[in-house]
């Protein structure tokens, strides 16, 4: 009896360290990430294709190697400037990822630091729209994809075309972005000739299709 007692006490000591040993494994083979807490408080960078141009509203982070006190995050404003410390407003609208660090970079090197290693990522994208009015089939407002960059031509299409009485040698585009202007193009001649740079459209442009006259 007592040697049956010790054997059944030495199988249920068994039983009980190989379930101690197959939990700790199966919380070792747990997803790491739901075993960590997750902090709320990072914001990720957005991936940025090289020819964004940054535009009103967007958030950017600064960083300068070395030079921790001059980590900022700054939200473009209509104007496309913002506040950067020692520099004071910079205008960074219109510009790539690449120029606007080059700009802070130089403005930076010229007064204040030797060499700076200036870095500058999109944090978040503003709604970006642009409006198509006159000669086309659906004037109205539209969105410029977050990642993406569009024509003039794309922009036209996106408004479902010219109509008939379109004059697509005269299409003018007014640009609030660095100063409000106007610019004429001849989608007719750009759309022919490859040779031709397309016109990139910017948030907050309105496209005017003018009417042929008779």
């Amino acid at each position: 009896m007592t040697m049956n007692l010790m054997n059944n006490m030495g199988r249920t000591f068994q039983l009980t360290l190989g379930a101690l040993i197959l939990a700790v494994i199966g919380v070792r083979a747990e997803d790491p990430a739901r075993l960590l807490p997750v902090s709320t408080n990072a914001t990720a960078a957005v991936e940025v294709p090289q020819s964004y141009r940054l535009s009103p509203n967007d958030v950017v982070r600064i960083r300068v190697f070395q030079e921790d006190d001059l980590t900022t995050e700054l939200r473009l404003g209509k104007d496309g400037s913002g506040t950067f410390p020692l520099l004071g407003i910079i205008n960074l609208g219109g510009k790539t990822v690449d120029e606007a660090a080059a700009i802070v970079r130089d403005s930076l090197g010229k007064d204040f630091l030797v060499n700076p290693q200036v870095t500058l990522t999109v944090v978040e994208y503003a709604k970006r729209r642009f409006t198509v009015l006159g000669q086309v089939q659906k004037p109205g407002s539209y969105e410029l994809p977050g990642e993406e960059s569009v024509t003039l031509l794309q922009a036209i299409a996106m408004a479902g075309g010219f109509t008939r009485l379109a004059v697509q040698g005269k299409v003018t585009v007014t640009r609030t972005l660095g100063g409000k202007k106007s610019l004429a193009v001849d989608v007719r001649s750009a759309a022919n000739d490859p040779a031709i740079k397309p016109f990139e459209i910017l948030p907050d442009d309105t496209i005017m299709v003018a009417e042929r006259l008779f």
